[in-house]
């Protein structure tokens, strides 16, 4: 079975992979951010789009300007794919959140289903927070979310041994979570099947691994940036997030020329 790089054959499963996440809540939770800290925002970036249905769904509120990037060109291919059924005008892009080459500023830059967690070390995160600032106009907003020790812990189980089909490709999803290290691992055995599904024609191998990091990790490095913490979010609503909190949304503001 050969290995892949990360989303390289998965794109074509995610939107099966992640069927239960209701993305018109989540775009709706970042526009209720947005609106309480900074209502006048209206060129927006999302970093780590996927297959695009945030940005999309933000989109379609009707007040803001949407580019949004994801590393993996296959993902991006599937949101253009998808923005070209509904008429979207969000511009999707092939973008590197540890190496942002994009000529722009934007009011808000934001990041969401723990793509942060994709970050293996403290140095990464702080590379991602300083390719943001350098984006960001002045008083403008980045918002991410990270996922915590508790998430992976009650999550582990019901991830592990999923499988599911669409069309010609399957796959089998297994998942641990190592706590000492604070490892999540989630593996993706793909398989392309024949046209009547009877034969295997060639199967690859994704492994995806986050660093699962804890408020006060997170908030650690925070205190290492120019950045400050404007709020911090737990369970898709505006209430403080704490240590008892499985994903928590950060909300930042830096001084753009320190």
């Amino acid at each position: 079975m050969k290995e892949t790089d990360n989303y390289s054959n998965l794109a074509p499963l995610y939107d099966k992979l992640m069927e239960n996440v209701d993305y018109e809540s989540w775009a709706d939770y970042i526009d209720e951010i947005i609106q309480e800290h900074h209502p006048e925002a209206e060129k927006v970036l999302e970093l780590a789009c996927g297959t695009g249905s945030v940005a999309i769904s933000l989109e379609e509120l009707g007040y803001y300007e949407i580019t949004a990037g994801d590393l993996s060109p296959h993902m991006i291919e599937v949101a253009k794919e998808k923005a070209s059924k509904v008429d979207s005008a969000v511009q999707f892009k092939t973008l590197d959140f540890l190496n942002i080459n994009i000529e722009d500023e934007f009011d808000v830059i934001f990041s969401v289903f723990d793509s942060v967690n994709y970050l293996q070390t403290e140095s990464e995160v702080k590379i991602m927070l300083d390719e943001c600032r350098k984006l960001l106009k002045e008083d403008g907003l980045l918002i991410f979310d990270f996922s915590t020790p508790l998430n992976s812990m009650e999550a582990v189980d019901h991830l592990n041994n999923e499988e599911a089909e669409v069309k010609s490709l399957r796959f089998f999803r297994t998942s641990e979570y190592d706590a000492i290290n604070k490892i999540h691992t989630n593996t993706f055995e793909i398989e392309q099947l024949s046209e009547d599904k009877q034969e295997i024609i060639s199967s690859f191998k994704e492994v995806h691994k986050q660093r699962i990091y804890s408020l006060e990790e997170m908030l650690s490095i925070l205190k290492q940036t120019p950045y400050h913490l404007v709020a911090k979010y737990g369970d898709f609503d505006l209430i403080d997030a704490d240590e008892n909190s499985a994903r928590i949304t950060l909300v930042l503001k830096c001084q753009k020329h320190l």
